[in-house]
């Protein structure tokens, strides 16, 4: 007899990663920093945001970045739908508090609705529905360089003293561990991006390994402080209904609005990907600057949402590319070839 091994289903992606951020979070309950500890995880988490987002600007081409304006409409679209439309669905989620969500969670969760799109995924998932991975490629950049500048700001306008408390010292500190860094990727891209290029595993796993020390420092600060107490079961179940609800509605608002706007069905499919989706990439490590002590409960909200809007875009990017199979057998190749071009 054949010996048949259970796996989970194609459609549910569990995320290595995810389950590394799990473990991770579990870590910092059993053995949290403290002392002189936490002093050491706390410099070097700092360290690792400061490296991170150098990094980041290292690797973004400014070339292809300023060769995909021509594409501005849906680049402007996705920007509207990160910064504007999340943001004042996140407000609304107000009303959730305190019976719904606690102050909070509520923070955590309004912060999710600041943080930029992703490139990566929004990409992937584009590609498998066949969409134009071109402009998904270009307005997940986009969407990351504005985040660096825009994420700061409206946390410091919405959030306010939620957010750990804004300051003109607290805007330079997010300048000295953000942006200073990033300008100085882009402007050592010259002498450094084959480098980059060519170790560009390695790099991967120090991206992955200095966001899960952020994880570890924020949810250590969160043990040795006492706040978990205030998280019940209830209050978590709540809270994934508030973002199920959040991810649905930006689905269909980037999906039909696209269409509203004239969009193409390609141009749809990167709209609905990059600009329904929030990077955890990007997320963590600003939490940890704009947070501090409560970066913890911050960015469980955001943690959450990044698995659920993997599991529920694999869905929806296997569902579009069978439609274009069922329309017409050759769709798909045609697709691939208009979006290499666009």
């Amino acid at each position: 007899m054949s010996r048949r091994t259970l796996k989970p289903p194609s459609w549910l992606p569990l995320d290595p990663y995810i389950l590394a951020l799990i473990g991770t979070v579990v870590l910092a309950a059993v053995l949290p920093a403290s002392g002189t500890a936490a002093e050491v995880a706390g410099g070097a988490s700092t360290g690792a945001v400061a490296f991170l987002f150098f990094l980041y600007g290292a690797r973004l081409s400014t070339a292809e970045a300023l060769d995909g304006l021509r594409h501005w409409r849906l680049h402007l679209t996705v920007l509207i739908c990160t910064f504007v439309a999340f943001p004042l669905l996140g407000l609304a989620g107000r009303g959730l508090v305190p019976y719904v969500l606690t102050p909070q969670l509520y923070s955590g969760f309004l912060f999710l609705c600041l943080v930029p799109s992703t490139i990566q995924s929004s990409i992937a998932f584009t590609s498998i529905a066949r969409g134009n991975v071109p402009a998904a490629i270009c307005a997940g950049s986009f969407s990351s360089i504005a985040g660096i500048f825009l994420t700061p700001l409206l946390a410091a306008a919405l959030l306010g003293n939620s957010g750990g408390g804004f300051s003109a010292d607290a805007l330079l500190r997010i300048g000295a561990q953000l942006l200073l860094p990033f300008v100085a990727g882009q402007l050592l891209r010259r002498w450094i991006g084959g480098f980059l290029t060519r170790h560009k595993k390695v790099l991967g796993l120090v991206d992955r390994g200095s966001i899960l020390l952020v994880v570890y420092t924020a949810f250590s600060e969160g043990m040795v402080a006492g706040i978990w107490h205030q998280v019940t079961p209830a209050r978590l179940g709540a809270l994934l209904g508030a973002e199920a609800l959040l991810l649905a509605l930006m689905l269909a608002l980037t999906w039909y609005g696209g269409k509203r706007l004239g969009f193409d069905r390609e141009d749809r499919i990167a709209i609905q990907f990059a600009g329904s989706k929030k990077s955890l990439a990007a997320g963590l490590p600003m939490a940890s600057v704009l947070f501090g002590a409560q970066a913890s409960l911050a960015v469980l909200p955001l943690m959450l949402f990044h698995q659920m809007q993997l599991m529920v875009c694999a869905v929806i990017a296997k569902r579009r590319s069978r439609d274009v199979r069922d329309e017409d057998p050759a769709a798909g190749a045609v697709a691939r070839e208009a979006a290499a071009v666009s």
